[in-house]
């Protein structure tokens, strides 16, 4: 969809910014430390403090603002008005019980990948993943799947916008290799990426699609270079993980081949 200038609400983006102002790295926040993240002025961020805080969203104590758990509820109404993370769950339960390693799903936000759903079975990274944690899509598994199937004007505006920064020594950072690697998922049909993100994380990540076809999520496993390998991964895991994915897509209305369900079946069968 394309929006116009003349069609967006200005004070409803300003809003969303104060309050995504707010993270681990600044809890609470001053009026001016808001209007310094957020380039508003100050007047026009105490009118969205005030109002935000008529809603229930923020509180203050002294002149240091914090938000409240009503915020909670937003995602809340994404998770009940989404059924892919309802259908999703138990697949990611056992997907986690199988390989004895966290299972997760994300959707492309821009150039990032967002968690909206998961099972933890340890922690392999230094950031604590939660539901709304996002990660740079070029340097994740998740994002590349999510990437490999997106149009390539969105591929095109994530390279521009984010430079395709490195996190790691391994992270690929040249554009036309970072293309040739989507095209290399989307030919496969799943994404394994070693230490790209941080040191000493694999993952391997698998399409999920909608009733139409069309890729909406991302299923990965994740573990760490001590347990496994990417060639591990690949492996033992890709067959149970592209399956599952399926199986997922299935639920939603997705036509799989029966040629895919056979190769399902023998997957969830030989798996350990």
């Amino acid at each position: 969809m394309i929006i116009s200038e003349g069609d967006r609400l200005q004070s409803v983006e300003r809003a969303i910014s104060v309050l995504l102002a707010f993270d681990a790295a600044r809890p609470t926040a001053t009026m001016a430390e808001l209007a310094e993240a957020t380039n508003l002025a100050r007047p026009t961020v105490r009118r969205i403090l005030l109002t935000l805080h008529g809603l229930g969203y923020v509180e203050n104590s002294g002149s240091r603002w914090r938000l409240t758990p009503r915020v909670l509820s937003i995602g809340q109404h994404y998770s009940a008005s989404n059924s892919i993370i309802e259908v999703a769950q138990p697949h990611l339960l056992r997907l986690a019980e199988q390989t004895e390693e966290s299972a997760s799903l994300a959707a492309l936000d821009g150039a990032d990948a967002v968690y909206i759903a998961r099972v933890p079975v340890r922690r392999i990274m230094t950031i604590n993943i939660s539901i709304g944690t996002r990660v740079p899509a070029h340097a994740t598994s998740m994002g590349r799947v999510l990437l490999a199937w997106a149009p390539s004007e969105l591929i095109a505006q994530v390279i521009e916008e984010t430079g395709l920064p490195a996190y790691t020594r391994h992270t690929v950072t040249d554009p036309s290799i970072f293309r040739g690697a989507l095209r290399t998922v989307k030919d496969q049909g799943w994404s394994v990426v070693s230490e790209e993100l941080e040191a000493g994380l694999i993952s391997i990540a698998a399409p999920v699609r909608d009733q139409n076809g069309t890729v909406i999520a991302a299923l990965a496993s994740s573990t760490s270079t001590g347990r496994s390998s990417a060639a591990k991964l690949v492996s033992d895991v890709a067959p149970l993980l592209v399956a599952t994915a399926e199986k997922i897509s299935e639920d939603l209305g997705h036509h799989v081949p029966a040629a895919a369900r056979s190769l399902r079946a023998n997957a969830h069968e030989g798996f350990f």
